[in-house]
């Protein structure tokens, strides 16, 4: 008589512990692969680092604890900064910025723009040495705005008034259960501005170009890569490839090079399910964006 018909209750734990041991493998071995792997180990010759900056730039420390890495990985040659985004959050956007800065000042960077790098996704290219766009790439929009939504005329038709107790008459502003008064408008406004002013610096700054020029293109307008070509926003036409061919000529690099792409991808399955939830306007306030919709 065989083990399985002597002693089924035994075999069958055997058979679950087995199941279990081989899928607890298959788990870490594609955590492994998908998220903790170091590519530089697996590949030999020079070393070129992406960094992919994808969607609506809403945070930061993923893509900033890459170029990081990238920064103080000595095999790492130059980067290419891949963008294809609408733009964002604005302080997200101002720290992606900042890191691609940093990285500059240690390697070769040279910003890809895909087919979307307006606002917050081309404020963070400026950072890099050089920019390349494809002729028919959106990109620009250099602006800002503030989004804000007021229900107070259904909350009333609801029977539903909020009541707000604050320390100062600005503490309440951009609620969505009041409607801006001419002063609140004026306070946001300058808010806007600075913020826009903070823009507008960055730019002229990261491009090498006057204050007074960028201002003139700084109106929230959306370019092609043609356009922004012809307006001095970007330095060559081009896609992927163009941009690897000349960060290669200045690095030096004929033929072997390989891609160590990041940052790497991690998600958790609760994440997966979750990860387009988006708080309606409604119920999140004033939400300061370099974005274009």
């Amino acid at each position: 008589m065989k083990f399985s018909q002597k002693h089924p209750l035994l075999f069958g734990f055997m058979l679950i512990a087995a199941a279990m041991v081989l899928i607890t493998g298959a788990m870490a071995a594609v955590t492994f692969w998908n998220s903790e792997r170091d590519e530089s180990f697996f590949f030999s010759g020079e070393k070129i680092g992406v960094v992919h900056v994808s969607g609506l730039i809403s945070g930061s420390r993923r893509i900033n604890d890459w170029i990081d890495r990238l920064a103080a990985d000595k095999e790492i040659r130059g980067v290419i900064l891949r963008i294809n985004s609408p733009g964002g959050v604005v302080a997200p956007s101002q720290e992606i910025y900042a890191a691609v800065d940093r990285l500059a000042e240690r390697k070769q960077v040279v910003a890809s723009l895909g087919s979307m790098a307006t606002s917050g996704g081309y404020y963070v290219a400026c950072a890099a040495d050089t920019i390349v766009a494809n002729r028919g790439t959106l990109t620009a929009s250099i602006g800002v705005k503030a989004q804000m939504t007021s229900v107070k005329e259904l909350m009333q038709k609801l029977g539903i008034t909020e009541q707000t107790i604050t320390s100062g008459k600005f503490k309440n502003a951009g609620s969505p259960f009041e409607k801006l008064t001419p002063e609140e408008k004026k306070y946001f406004q300058k808010l806007v501005d600075n913020l826009h002013a903070q823009f507008v610096a960055d730019v002229a700054s990261g491009r090498d170009m006057s204050r007074e020029k960028v201002s003139k293109l700084a109106d929230g307008r959306a370019l092609t890569g043609e356009q922004a070509y012809e307006a001095g926003l970007v330095d060559e036409l081009g896609g992927l490839d163009r941009a690897l061919k000349l960060l290669c000529t200045d690095l030096g690099i004929e033929k072997n090079y390989t891609l160590v792409e990041g940052p790497p991808r991690k998600k958790s399955l609760l994440k997966s399910v979750l990860g387009n939830f988006r708080v309606p306007d409604q119920v999140r306030g004033p939400r300061w964006e370099f974005l274009y919709e």
